[in-house]
């Protein structure tokens, strides 16, 4: 068997599991954590459309938030039915063209998707001749500014009052089953010739350059994929919520899914979808820290705001031990993993057989001629 088919035949057998455990999350792990499940997909998404950007294009965006945005409302406004839209614009009456729209969830996705990625593009074609800092503080800003315009068009996204009774239509079949296909879309990606190119601009622009890659190009293709993947991943968090408003997708959000990939490791699929499962679940799992408990019969008030400093010295000592993330730019394969768990395997085999050799090894005889000579000296 070769290793291409090795590796679809366990790629199958992954994606089984992943359905196995979609299937019966839910009575597994309760309401609460199934939705925390279920939200952790949507992370994935997230996480991994930055990671393009960041991870293996090499660029410095601090823009996801703002897509995620784009995503939700539009996921919003054309979901929303004609009634609940009235609700919504009590204070201003809704756009025609856009209360005349309602579309299907899986619809609404794939517009969000476009809709991200054309404001991408629009944005990547001037920021993008920027680089490292400059040109993070320049997708800050226009994050910021899309937020900023949401939160000022009362006819279109109801203003800072936000959109309520959006309808949930996002489940773990959509939340994981879209995260799953964006997993082999990444892997699918990466591996090509174009997943190439990103790696060597990423690792030195000049060298790419003089082997003919289109930097410009290649960077606002990049920048696009990674964008509209937040759009999609935004989609389905309106989807999951019911309500959003301008407030939620604020700066700190994209920090929130820059701490997963760095988490999980720049450069990493695997440590992505990882560091997403673990940040959401530990966050929430690490909540009782700010109410009061009881310990060896002591009863502690809450600290508000304990959580996160409880979880902030976790990632710190994750990043001080592992600077390059859990995953690093490796990924979870079965090389990686015979290599990483079984070195001291290897190490404890090899020193065992080093040990018999010497242990084997006959002692040199001396012959007759030298044991007369250490007689006569004697």
């Amino acid at each position: 068997m070769t290793s291409k088919q090795r590796n679809l035949i366990l790629a199958i057998a992954a994606i089984a599991l992943a359905l196995v455990v979609m299937a019966f999350a839910r009575p597994v792990l309760g309401q609460f954590w199934f939705g925390m499940f279920i939200l952790s997909g949507i992370f994935v998404i997230l996480a991994l459309g930055l990671n393009l950007i960041n991870g293996f294009t090499g660029l410095f965006s601090l823009g996801h938030a703002g897509f995620m945005a784009v995503g939700a409302y539009t996921v919003a406004i054309c979901t929303l039915p004609p009634d609940a839209k009235k609700q919504n614009f009590f204070l201003e009456p809704m756009n025609p063209i856009l209360f005349a729209i309602q579309t299907p969830f899986w619809v609404a996705l794939i517009l969000a998707t476009v809709m991200a990625g054309l404001l991408a593009w629009l944005i990547a074609i001037p920021a993008l001749r920027l680089r490292d800092d400059y040109l993070a503080i320049a997708t800050l800003g226009f994050g910021e500014i899309i937020r900023v315009v949401f939160s000022n068009t009362q006819s279109i996204t109801n203003g800072a009052q936000g959109l309520i009774r959006i309808p949930t239509e996002t489940s773990v079949w959509w939340s994981w089953g879209v995260a799953l296909l964006m997993i082999v879309f990444m892997v699918r990606l990466v591996g090509s010739s174009f997943g190439r190119s990103l790696k060597a601009i990423r690792e030195d622009e000049v060298a790419a350059e003089a082997m003919g890659i289109n930097l410009y190009r290649t960077k606002i293709t990049s920048f696009v994929i990674g964008s509209a993947m937040a759009g999609l991943g935004g989609g389905l968090l309106a989807g999951f919520l019911g309500s959003i408003d301008p407030k939620m997708f604020n700066f700190l959000y994209t920090f929130n899914i820059v701490l997963i990939i760095v988490l999980g490791g720049l450069g990493s699929i695997s440590g992505s979808v990882i560091a997403a499962v673990v940040i959401t679940f530990g966050m929430e799992w690490l909540r009782f820290l700010d109410g009061s408990m009881e310990a060896f019969g002591y009863r502690i008030s809450g600290v508000p705001g304990l959580r996160m400093v409880v979880f902030s010295a976790l990632l710190l000592a994750v990043v001080l031990f592992w600077r390059e993330g859990l995953m690093g730019k490796n990924e979870l394969t079965p090389e990686y993993l015979s290599k990483r768990f079984g070195r001291r395997k290897k190490v404890a085999v090899a020193s065992a057989s080093t040990t018999d050799a010497v242990a084997e090894t006959p002692t040199p005889s001396r012959s007759d001629e030298e044991l007369d000579e250490e007689a006569n000296h004697a």
